[in-house]
């Protein structure tokens, strides 16, 4: 169902501001998540509002801090989540991160104790939009087979990845896993199969019944190589923040769970010049497509045009979760 953007906004900060977030909370949390519908990630957008309530309601969220940072060095910045939205600390452990790069040329920041911090590309944007080079990673819970195996043991672990350039940055943002689980929860929602191969069931056979893969194993991307990507990305993410790996990871899938993934974000202050790295960008738009039909694209290219289309003609939002949503309003 078609439903003006506006409507959403104002929809969903009434839901958080009657739940109890404060109002700059409330505004980066409903950016995050009608950026992720705009850009057709809804497995990282509206999705998941009722559950924020919820988390909430059961004291495994709290809607107005903002995080606590301690620098334990000059670069490195240790931020204590304190059971935060996931969007709000993350925006906030960013932008100290980016401020103390432009005077020390790199900054690390890693957090603990914070929730589910949604789509990563809208990070990559910002950060990169104000000049800087940015990396970012965040682990979940186990949802992922790994190479060979029929059991879910490694988290998706998404990567990002902006760098400036014209006329809009270049952002990269992908899971490690074929698909995320949110995707795998935004079919279910809509009642449509899975394509073939993007996951097994709980007794580790191959299925294309979005509910039956919800209690199963997701696949690697790239096979062997995803695999071994993701499981380095999580490795890294708990060596650096301290948190859970594996099975014992919980809290973004749930509401009832105390979330103990972590998230890593490293900005640095550009050398190359923006100049050569557009240049560059055209040149690959500019290739000759192997299929006249599909012009050669950039990562991030597809999601601007989507969001573009998207406010103009309104958000298809699955009717399940907007009726979720409007019986919380």
């Amino acid at each position: 169902m078609l439903i003006p953007v506006d409507d959403i906004r104002s929809t969903a900060t009434g839901v958080l501001l009657r739940a109890g977030v404060s109002q700059p909370n409330t505004e980066i949390l409903v950016r995050s998540l009608v950026e992720a519908e705009l850009r057709g990630l809804p497995s990282h957008g509206l999705l998941r509002l009722p559950r924020v309530v919820e988390r909430l309601r059961n004291k495994v969220a709290d809607g107005t801090t903002t995080g606590r940072h301690t620098w334990t060095t000059g670069a490195h910045l240790s931020v204590d989540g304190e059971r935060g939205i996931g969007p709000v600390v993350a925006h906030h452990a960013l932008a100290a991160v980016s401020a103390r790069a432009r005077s020390t040329g790199i900054a690390l920041a890693s957090i603990a104790n914070n929730n589910h911090i949604g789509m990563l590309a809208l990070y990559a944007e910002d950060i990169a939009r104000a000049g800087q080079v940015v990396i970012g990673f965040t682990t979940s819970e186990a949802l992922v087979h790994p190479w060979g195996g029929r059991r879910a043991m490694v988290g998706t672990n998404p990567v990002m990845i902006g760098v400036p350039a014209e006329p809009h940055p270049f952002v990269m943002d992908m899971a490690t896993s074929l698909v995320s689980m949110g995707k795998v929860h935004d079919h279910a929602h809509r009642g449509e199969p899975l394509p073939d191969g993007w996951a097994l069931d709980a007794d580790g056979n191959p299925t294309r019944d979005a509910e039956a893969a919800k209690a199963g194993a997701i696949a690697p991307f790239g096979g062997p190589k995803g695999y071994a990507l993701g499981l380095a990305f999580e490795l890294l993410v708990a060596a650096l923040t301290g948190t859970a790996t594996g099975r014992d990871v919980a809290g973004t899938l749930d509401s009832t769970e105390v979330c103990n993934k972590g998230d890593v974000f490293i900005v640095a202050e550009p050398v190359g010049p923006v100049e050569a790295i557009s240049r560059y960008l055209r040149d690959i738009r500019a290739t000759e497509p192997s299929d006249p039909a599909r012009p050669v694209l950039v990562p991030g290219d597809r999601a601007l045009r989507t969001r573009e289309a998207a406010l103009a003609e309104g958000l298809d939002v699955a009717p399940e979760v907007w009726q979720r949503i409007t019986a919380l309003a």
